[in-house]
């Protein structure tokens, strides 16, 4: 086959797709072929776990048993993927035989089609061939969309002055603070922003990637109280996007564990705004993980409740069943509770709590400036006092908190 290959997006939806093979390769390629609409028919007599999965949720038929002459029969396209060359030699011949472009994955050269490494950004499908090289081509792939994430390759988007209509807001989730840790969607919507409205929490680093023509809103240093901004940041979100423009609000955590993200929801909803969510890693798991405090452990905790600390356990406006929590035996998160970590714990130790429950306080996690502090319940308020502790930081309480010294004591 030549390597002059014609680069062409097929219409598969409804139409018989037919895949010859349910092994590993099948299961990289069915779930495209599945977005696609296709009619897809797996013929093989074993599959692995994620394609027995897929046929018994539907998306696609499986046929349990080996291929035979005239499986391609009324099919559009094929492809063979078994780990037997000679099987794969025939169904590209019926293939051949009966006009259906073909695919050979074990020797692309000699199928009459080959699969390009394929990307998408905004609507925009990248598919990138390069001579019978798939590492090379899916090289080049992963440049031009990693480019096309970071705006550093234009994507024929007009600015919002040159579009007309409503814009859209969309709640993304920056993840605990490291920049790396924020999702794909998070980051290709953060290229793609015209507005970026950005909490206190939210991965800084991030904001300096932006292009010159985006505004950034910081929702961290508006005046007169919590309550006077929130409702600053609903007219902002709410403003720009009636202008056309795409607002991305970034959000440490995920937006929708103590992040007021469904607030910001509910205002653009009822102002007519199209709104969405990008969920993010949240704070309360991952920095605790990356502490080496896990969440939940075999035979050690087999529940976690994550629990604000905005207000303290006596607060009429406190929502929290504080005896309940005490004769639970597993996994408290609390988030914002360092200025009233005292009268957290002695609450849960009032409860029936004992006083030597592990507990370990993580501040700025997954951060350069990341400190741990590894103690007790009983201790908790005092540590924290004398170590300096400040927002924000997470407090972890439970058995989990002291499986640390296991492990340390195992390498040892």
């Amino acid at each position: 086959m030549s390597d002059a290959h014609y680069l062409v997006g097929l219409e598969l939806r409804g139409r018989r797709v037919v895949v010859v093979g349910a092994g590993s390769v099948a299961q990289r390629r069915l779930p495209r072929l599945i977005r696609t609409g296709a009619r897809i028919d797996v013929i093989a007599p074993e599959a692995t776990p994620a394609v027995e999965g897929m046929a018994g949720a539907g998306e696609i038929r499986w046929h349990r048993r080996p291929y035979a002459e005239g499986d391609l029969r009324d099919a559009w396209y094929a492809i063979a993927c078994t780990n037997d060359p000679s099987v794969n030699e025939a169904v590209s011949a019926e293939a051949e035989h009966r006009r259906v472009f073909c695919v050979r994955a074990d020797a692309g050269t000699q199928g009459s089609a080959v699969t390009p490494a394929t990307g998408e950004f905004e609507g925009l499908m990248i598919g990138v061939l390069a001579g019978g090289h798939p590492l090379r081509s899916a090289a080049v792939r992963d440049g031009i969309v990693e480019a096309l994430r970071e705006g550093r390759a234009p994507a024929d988007r007009p600015p919002a002055a040159e579009r007309s209509g409503m814009g859209k807001v969309v709640l993304v989730g920056g993840g605990p603070g490291d920049p790396e840790l924020i999702t794909v969607a998070g980051r290709r919507l953060l290229a793609s922003a015209d507005v970026v409205v950005a909490d206190r929490l939210a991965p800084r680093e991030l904001l300096d990637e932006l292009s010159p023509r985006v505004e950034v809103v910081d929702a961290a240093k508006i005046p007169y109280g919590r309550a006077a901004a929130q409702e600053f940041i609903n007219a902002t979100l709410i403003d720009r996007a009636k202008a056309g423009k795409t607002v991305v609000r970034l959000k440490g955590g995920d937006p929708y564990l103590f992040g007021r993200g469904y607030e910001e929801v509910l205002a653009c909803a009822q102002a007519g705004v199209p709104v969405s969510v990008v969920p993010g890693v949240t704070s309360a798991f991952a920095v605790p993980a990356l502490a080496d405090v896990p969440m939940t452990h075999r035979g050690v905790a087999h529940e976690v409740v994550v629990v604000s600390g905005h207000v303290g356990p006596d607060d009429p406006a406190s929502l929290v069943d504080w005896d309940a929590l005490a004769a639970l035996r597993g996994t408290i998160v609390l988030l914002m509770g360092v200025e009233r970590a005292g009268q957290f714990a002695d609450v849960l130790l009032a409860g029936g709590r004992a006083d030597d429950t592990p507990a370990a306080v993580i501040q700025e996690g997954s951060t350069s400036r990341q400190r741990i502090v590894r103690t007790t319940l009983g201790s908790l308020a005092d540590d924290i006092a004398r170590a300096g502790i400040r927002p924000p930081a997470i407090i972890v309480i439970g058995p989990v908190a002291g499986l640390y010294a296991q492990r340390a004591q195992d390498v040892g």
